[in-house]
């Protein structure tokens, strides 16, 4: 399984605050950061998988959501996380 209790709890740590603030926007552009850079490399390989492409471009947009909900809501927040996760925009 390539996202193990423990990554989880080390991305929420990291980026929300705590273990337990599973909650928080920074915390979630951070697993579905990971979750896509996951899913990118999966597909690289196997480039006939439909249903994780699929499941891809679903995650992209969730991340897109938050990441616009962030923007409008802390500006400051938003240039930190993008440079920090390497998100291009």
């Amino acid at each position: 399984m390539y996202l193990s209790q423990e990554k989880k709890a080390e991305i929420f740590k990291q980026y929300g605050g705590s273990e337990t603030n599973t909650g928080s926007t920074e915390g979630q552009i951070a697993l579905f950061t990971y979750r896509i850079n996951h899913l990118t490399e999966h597909l690289k390989k196997n480039h006939k998988d439909f249903n994780t492409e699929r499941s891809l471009i679903r995650l992209v947009g969730k991340r897109r959501s938050l990441l616009d909900y962030l923007k409008a809501n802390d500006i400051e927040k938003y240039r930190s996380l993008i440079k920090d996760l390497g998100i291009r925009k």
